[in-house]
């Protein structure tokens, strides 16, 4: 069977996921993991076998997650789909506008972030973690990180939904793909010697400009939404 991706659907795919592979939640908790492995463990590779454990696991719930959510877009009636994608098209809009005000006034206000609760929970996981440990973490981060990254996923979802087919499923797995290669990354660099400090300096210095690229993004997606639900574009 022959595997054909229309280029205007490959791009927003790549573009987005990378767009929200920066965001500084799921960049947050693999810091924190990290620098809680190196000031506990004196091997570095058990470093990287539980955070190659914890990524992958966060890799997989966010693809199942994804699988789930297209088979049950698949499954509703296509009028109901459209204003469905009307809908969540709007939520999106206003969760960039949310980003957005992130860049101009960060932590003030309402904001897509990790409850502190969860953080609270994230932080006592992360104390003792082991392989299967990482494993949990990696399904538990994945779940509660969906305030911060949940908004350009769900855009990305409901389009493959709308043709969900072989090429369909591997636009979901390059996206989720690219989503986790600067967790890779800034694994690998701290195993080859890279200061911790230093990647949590260049986070903290870019949290609100990677807020902002997400809010334009947001924005962008769900007029694409809205324009796809009306037939006025279509990407296929």
């Amino acid at each position: 069977m022959a595997v054909e991706a229309s280029l205007p659907q490959l791009g927003a795919v790549i573009f987005t996921a990378a767009i929200d592979s920066i965001n500084p939640c799921a960049i947050g908790v693999l810091i924190l993991l990290l620098t809680t492995l190196l000031a506990n463990l004196k091997n570095k590779a058990r470093m990287l076998l539980i955070g190659i454990v914890y990524i992958t696991a966060v890799y997989v719930t966010y693809l199942l997650a994804g699988l789930g959510l297209i088979f049950f877009l698949s499954s509703i009636p296509l009028y109901v789909s459209e204003y469905i994608a009307i809908v969540v098209g709007t939520v999106i809009v206003g969760a960039g506008l949310i980003e957005i005000k992130d860049y101009f006034w960060y932590g003030r206000g309402f904001s897509l972030a990790i409850s502190p609760e969860r953080a609270k929970q994230i932080h006592d996981y992360v104390q003792n973690v082991s392989i299967p440990g990482a494993m949990f973490l990696g399904v538990f981060v994945a779940a509660v990180e969906l305030p911060c990254t949940g908004a350009p996923y769900l855009a990305i979802i409901l389009l493959l939904s709308q043709n969900f087919d072989i090429t369909a499923f591997l636009l979901l797995i390059l996206y989720n793909f690219i989503f986790v290669l600067p967790l890779i990354i800034i694994l690998f660099m701290v195993y080859f010697g890279t200061k911790i400090q230093h990647i949590k300096m260049w986070k903290h210095k870019n949290r609100r400009y990677m807020r902002l690229a997400t809010g334009a993004v947001l924005i962008l997606l769900g007029w694409m939404l809205m324009l796809i639900a009306n037939g006025t574009i279509n990407l296929a």
